[in-house]
């Protein structure tokens, strides 16, 4: 097994508790082990850390699967049994499986011990991602899937477990393509699309489709606050959920509101929130999407003297690195900025970020800076994060990075 020597600044973090090792960590002139492989981590003085999983390729160049050294790839393979086992019973215990809600997450990577190993269950389908070069192999794939079939072999459902790449991903680590079949199929048809149900309502899933694994079961917990809240306040007449992606927050806020316009730069995106509200014929509000820029939109908006009772903000990262994080937090201001404006006396802001890179101290005081700007006052109502089948590792703070604060704006 390779030995790769890091730093101390390196070391410190991992003695406490963080997991990953950044290529810039690396100590000089040392071999380049296999793409993939199983390292020992040890420090400047050549003191063992434990195991980690290479990569070739990534910033990331290794990540601590183990406090043991020299683990073998079979010790591997049996500790990420266990681990997968664990986090399906977590799973089970945090998230049952409902008539109201039938899909969530079913392993979160480095959250889970299971560094570059993503799965989300959609009603009957199972979306695994592999997303490293340690895990990306039909070792790992087979170990998976076999914990997968034995724990849903007693569901009235046939399982069906696709792979999903994720493109820029791959592309980063240097990977070749999945497979193109199912992993695992326990009906004659293997479908890619199926119907799964957040908090009661009815969502369209086609696993060929979409960002991350197709929807972001993250935010369930806070589709449902965001509705609440606006219910709570009275003020339910008009709603705009700017980058709506497949009506998430729309639908959501339908169910409270009269009047709500999901906006979002993707015309596929809003034809997927189109069929979910046909999903959905309980919900009376007079509901219209748009196709435009997020920021092109707001200033439109703040040129007119339209308003709104409740505004979602839930874009895309803006920082997807720790360069970019001062260009994101000019981005938040502004969006926030022109929805506080755009907000009627007593409404109520729901506003999102999913950079890990930009803290919860730092999203707050964007808020407090709009509001300040826009010359009203913004209590803050609830401050959320992703659903508890996202759990968050103390030690590592990029485990937590979605942000969700509601504020009521006199």
């Amino acid at each position: 097994m390779s030995t790769l020597r890091i730093t101390r600044r390196a070391a410190d973090r991992l003695r406490a508790g963080h997991l990953w090792v950044y290529r810039t960590d690396l100590e000089p002139n040392q071999p380049d082990p296999e793409p993939g492989a199983l390292v020992t981590l040890t420090d400047s003085r050549n003191i063992p850390l434990g195991t980690a999983l290479y990569s070739t390729a990534s910033t990331i160049a290794a990540r601590l699967i183990s406090r043991t050294p020299a683990l073998s790839r079979a010790q591997y393979l049996a500790d990420l049994r266990l681990r997968i086992d664990a986090a399906l019973k977590l799973r089970r215990t945090l998230v049952p499986i409902t008539d109201a809600t039938n899909a969530h997450r079913l392993i979160f990577s480095e959250a889970d011990n299971l560094p570059g190993i993503i799965a989300d269950r959609y009603n009957d389908l199972v979306l695994l991602q592999l997303l490293t070069q340690g895990t990306a192999q039909d070792d790992v794939r087979q170990v998976i899937t076999t914990a997968l079939s034995e724990a849903f072999a007693a569901e009235p459902s046939a399982l069906k477990l696709w792979e999903r790449p994720d493109p820029r991903i791959r592309e980063l680590e240097q990977l070749g393509p999945p497979p193109t079949g199912p992993l695992v199929s326990t009906s004659a048809e293997a479908p890619t699309t199926t119907t799964f149900i957040l908090n009661n309502l009815h969502f369209h899933y086609d696993a060929t489709s979409g960002q991350k694994t197709g929807a972001f079961l993250d935010q369930r917990l806070n589709y449902a606050a965001a509705a609440r809240v606006v219910q709570a306040s009275g003020r339910t007449a008009k709603a705009l959920d700017i980058c709506t992606y497949q009506g998430g927050f729309a639908l959501h806020l339908a169910q409270v509101c009269s009047h709500v316009t999901g906006v979002d730069a993707s015309r596929s995106a809003l034809e997927a929130a189109d069929r979910n509200l046909l999903l959905n014929p309980n919900l009376t509000a007079e509901t219209d999407w748009v196709e435009a820029d997020a920021f092109e939109y707001l200033r439109h908006l703040d040129s007119t003297p339209e308003k709104f009772d409740a505004i979602v903000l839930d874009p895309p990262a803006f920082a997807k690195s720790k360069r970019a994080a001062e260009g994101a937090l000019r981005g938040y201001k502004e969006l926030n900025l022109r929805a506080i404006r755009l907000l009627t006396p007593g409404g109520t802001l729901i506003t999102n970020s999913c950079s890990h890179h930009v803290s919860l101290e730092e999203f707050t005081a964007i808020i407090a800076s709009a509001a300040s700007d826009a010359g009203r006052r913004v209590q803050l109502l609830e401050t959320h994060a992703a659903a508890p089948d996202h759990p968050e590792i103390l030690t590592l703070p990029e485990t937590r990075y979605l942000k969700c604060l509601i504020c009521r704006v006199d």
